[in-house]
């Protein structure tokens, strides 16, 4: 969707801008977004930045928040057969949120990078309602308690791994190897307690 400006027409100004930020992200990183040079490739000027966006990384957040709602909007409701065991299912959402983070791994470091400024805690908030309804549907006949604990797992998973990407510890291709292992014990052991009848396990209070 365009942006409108002032007089109700598109605002192409703003499109060259988040376009301009994606490309210097893509190309040299988040330090590489630098205002000076966002006008000078968007040809405008540094307080029509300003004017729109009044820090940088309002603007960087503004340009990974759209880059998302296109990457994400190919992602369709998931479902899991009847039968069928969780950790399957839930790769198959996986696997659709991380592909277009896997073939632009710049974008998924800035992301990570731009959550820890200044309102970037809304950037996932945002920039995740089109999978929430994905991963609900998988797990909708789950427990509850053990839904929580599985996001809070994975969560913690993903921000170590990107974490160690980000370091050049590992490779961004490594992280859905890793995500998989994880998925694959957890639902496990989870499906594992439903056939013997235990309860399910929870963290101590």
């Amino acid at each position: 969707m365009e942006n409108a400006d002032v007089g109700g027409g598109v605002d192409r100004t703003s499109d060259r801008l988040l376009d301009t930020v994606v490309e210097l992200l893509e190309s040299g990183g988040y330090d590489a977004v630098q205002l000076r040079e966002v006008a000078r490739r968007a040809r405008t000027s540094l307080t029509t930045i300003y004017k729109r966006y009044p820090t940088r990384d309002e603007l960087i957040l503004a340009a990974i928040e759209r880059w998302m709602a296109e990457n994400h909007s190919g992602i369709v409701k998931q479902s899991r057969d009847p039968g069928e065991p969780l950790h399957p299912a839930m790769m198959r959402v996986m696997g659709a949120i991380f592909e277009p983070w896997v073939q632009h791994p710049a974008m998924l470091l800035a992301y990570f990078r731009v959550r820890t400024a200044p309102g970037g805690e809304t950037l996932a908030l945002r920039g995740f309602d089109v999978v929430v309804p994905v991963g609900q549907a998988v797990l909708s006949d789950v427990d509850p308690a053990f839904v929580a604990e599985l996001e809070s797992i994975l969560s913690s998973l993903v921000y170590g791994l990107v974490g160690r990407c980000r370091e050049g510890h590992i490779e961004i291709t490594d992280i859905i190897p890793t995500i998989d292992r994880t998925v694959f014990w957890l639902t496990t052991g989870y499906e594992s307690s439903l056939r013997n009848g235990d309860p399910v396990p929870t963290r101590p209070e």
